[in-house]
């Protein structure tokens, strides 16, 4: 069993830790941005755009997609009662395997780079932190949990949804979304409302 896999027995899942260098990097977020805790609404509607221009270029090339017929939009809404905010996107979404590479390490060399400016005292880091691909990050600046549910453009894969709270580990398990793309659910934090 490699250490991204979750799956115990059919319908069960088991928390994987992050990476030191995640756990690291969350830290930094959450302590050194708090100040400018909004950053993580730009950064996850960054994200969510470029899921839609991803999708448009590989409906440029091919139709066999999910839901190729699907308008390419961003819907913001909360839960006022629930004390939630979610982002969803028709863009090209994400396989289980993709979530877990995607949000559950930050191995590229760009995440390493923001987490070593941010230690050299990097001024703005709000200004900078989507050049480095860690954006996604920062919801949990004003997150008790995220919860990131998805599926992919490609016709044959079924859905998925990632879970952390911020701390040592996250879960990945099957998801119940008949519809391509992405949404992204953050409870929010008492003092985030």
């Amino acid at each position: 069993m490699d250490e991204q896999t979750t799956q115990t027995s059919p319908g069960a899942t088991q928390p994987i830790p992050f990476k030191a260098e995640t756990r690291q990097l969350l830290d930094i977020l959450i302590h050194s941005l708090y100040t400018e805790r909004e950053i993580f609404l730009r950064e996850l509607i960054s994200n969510a755009s470029d899921a839609l221009t991803r999708m448009r270029f590989e409906m440029q090339t091919d139709r066999n997609v999910l839901d190729p017929d699907a308008e390419l939009a961003i819907t913001i809404t909360c839960d006022p009662n629930a004390n939630t905010l979610t982002i969803t996107d028709t863009g090209v979404g994400m396989t289980s395997d993709e979530l877990a590479e995607n949000l559950g390490t930050i191995a590229h060399s760009g995440a390493r780079a923001f987490v070593a400016a941010a230690s050299e005292g990097a001024k703005n880091l709000s200004d900078i932190i989507g050049q480095f691909g860690v954006g996604f990050y920062s919801a949990f600046m004003v997150a008790e949990w995220i919860r990131v549910t998805s599926r992919s453009y490609l016709p044959d894969t079924g859905a998925a949804s990632w879970y952390c709270t911020g701390n040592d580990t996250f879960t990945i398990e099957p998801a119940q979304k008949i519809d391509r793309g992405t949404a992204i659910e953050i409870k929010l934090k008492d003092d985030a409302k």
